[in-house]
């Protein structure tokens, strides 16, 4: 009976039936490649300092603002690049060795990884929620960026920052992973 009845099906991308932006804060949320990213650069900067901090809060939205803006007007093939693996072993590393690199370096990290991942999260958006799901999803990672690296800044006991290395490790250790699989694929 129900086979008869038809309806569409939203493979790829949630719908929450609370409209687009709500939608894009949720994608993000389900999005392991995306929120683990958020995440590690978030305990990055935390690691980092406050300065840091306040660094990756407002320049990783504005990049990947504008990787989202280029991502919904283009097609690329995501598949062809790893760059999920790229951040997760980077900014992995990054944590994990808590090494505190100039600020010049650390603007160029955020600027790559929001563009690359703005980009593809903006493809993403096209079939659904579009501009406004990206105005959505760029308010959770400010939210969410602010508040993982103003938790980490507050740290000041010696294992609790190595806490927050071990969870880089583990990040780092998930993109050697995903590299894998992205080579099995393509071999």
């Amino acid at each position: 009976m129900l086979a008869l009845l038809p309806c569409f099906a939203h493979a790829h991308l949630v719908n929450t039936g609370l409209g687009p932006v709500y939608d894009g804060i949720t994608h993000l949320f389900i999005t392991p490649e995306d929120l683990l990213t958020v995440i590690a650069l978030a305990l990055y900067c935390g690691l980092s300092g406050a300065s840091a901090s306040r660094l990756g809060m407002f320049a990783f939205p504005i990049a990947w603002c504008i990787g989202g803006l280029i991502g919904l007007t283009t097609t690329i093939d995501s598949s062809s690049l790893p760059i999920a693996a790229i951040s997760f072993v980077l900014l992995g590393v990054l944590v994990a060795a808590d090494v505190v690199i100039p600020k010049r370096h650390l603007v160029i990290v955020i600027a790559f990884v929001g563009f690359a991942h703005g980009v593809f999260n903006g493809q993403a958006l096209q079939a659904g929620p579009a501009a406004a799901g990206l105005i959505g999803t760029i308010g959770a990672l400010f939210v969410l960026m602010t508040l993982v690296s103003a938790s980490v800044v507050a740290l000041k006991s010696a294992w609790t920052r190595i806490a927050v290395r071990v969870l880089g490790s583990w990040v780092s250790a998930s993109g050697i992973l995903l590299f894998g699989w992205y080579l099995k694929t393509v071999i």
